[in-house]
């Protein structure tokens, strides 16, 4: 089955207002760019989305959000975005901090059909006891807080239960893939890329290198081509256009030292 769409336009034509999105990607690492401006352009409003972070201001689910189209936010990072700061202070976001690891089983669970798990993460603190801010009011209450969640004692332990995560569309982005939607993933674009994948109902990939089916090895494939649904084979710029979230440099060595 040739899972290719002809361009990233087709690919996320279809997501409506109000649509849930499962999105790829480890701070600037691995993002869908090429699907997330695709959908910018298309147009869709209050997205609901479920990412390890927000990208920055300038980058990535960035660019959504500070168009105003990203109604709400489940992720466990957002350091690196002030735009997502303001919007969550003044009640234009809600957001839903979850740890990082309990993120990452959220959304595989999600893709396995497990409903629910239950984990240590969190245990004793308001993750588990309720109350976290999910939603600010202008003046700076609390709207919305996060609920009391179950747990459980399992031996010496104490276990807090969290809820799976599926989402409307996954957007992901792959180093190689095929034409049916099998993908390798690079480094650390690996981290939350399968994951996000897993939990979308329908699964867009973007991929730097496009190549037939029987190219890839069984062995090397991070992802089977079971989890999506859609493929987008990238321009050479586009697959080139990779951006640095922080770039540190050393400083240059004094004139007249000498270095080894």
């Amino acid at each position: 089955m040739d899972k290719t769409s002809p361009s990233a336009a087709e690919a996320v034509a279809d997501i409506g207002d109000g649509a849930s999105l499962a999105v790829g990607g480890f701070g600037l690492c691995g993002i869908p760019s090429t699907l997330i401006q695709a959908l910018y352009v298309q147009g869709a409003s209050s997205l609901r989305v479920v990412s390890n972070n927000c990208g920055t201001d300038d980058h990535g689910l960035g660019v959504l959000l500070g168009a105003g189209r990203i109604a709400r936010v489940t992720g466990s990072y957002v350091g690196e975005n002030k735009e997502f700061a303001r919007q969550y202070l003044s009640g234009e976001l809600e957001v839903e901090l979850v740890p990082q690891g309990t993120l990452a089983e959220r959304l595989r669970a999600g893709g396995c059909g497990i409903p629910a798990f239950y984990t240590p993460a969190g245990v004793g603190t308001p993750l588990a006891d309720g109350g976290i801010p999910w939603r600010h009011r202008a003046d700076g209450s609390v709207a919305i807080a996060s609920p009391a969640k179950e747990t459980r004692t399992f031996g010496d332990g104490e276990y807090v239960l969290e809820e799976a995560i599926t989402c409307d569309f996954a957007l992901v982005r792959a180093a190689r893939g095929d034409r049916h939607g099998n993908l390798v993933f690079d480094k650390s674009a690996r981290n939350f890329n399968p994951l996000a994948a897993m939990a979308g109902r329908v699964t867009v990939a973007e991929v730097e290198e496009l190549v037939e089916p029987g190219v890839l090895s069984p062995d090397e494939i991070h992802l089977p081509g079971v989890f999506v649904q859609r493929v987008v084979a990238l321009t050479p710029r586009e697959a080139a256009d990779k951006q640095i979230e922080r770039r540190t440099m050393s400083a240059p060595p004094a004139r007249g030292t000498v270095t080894a």
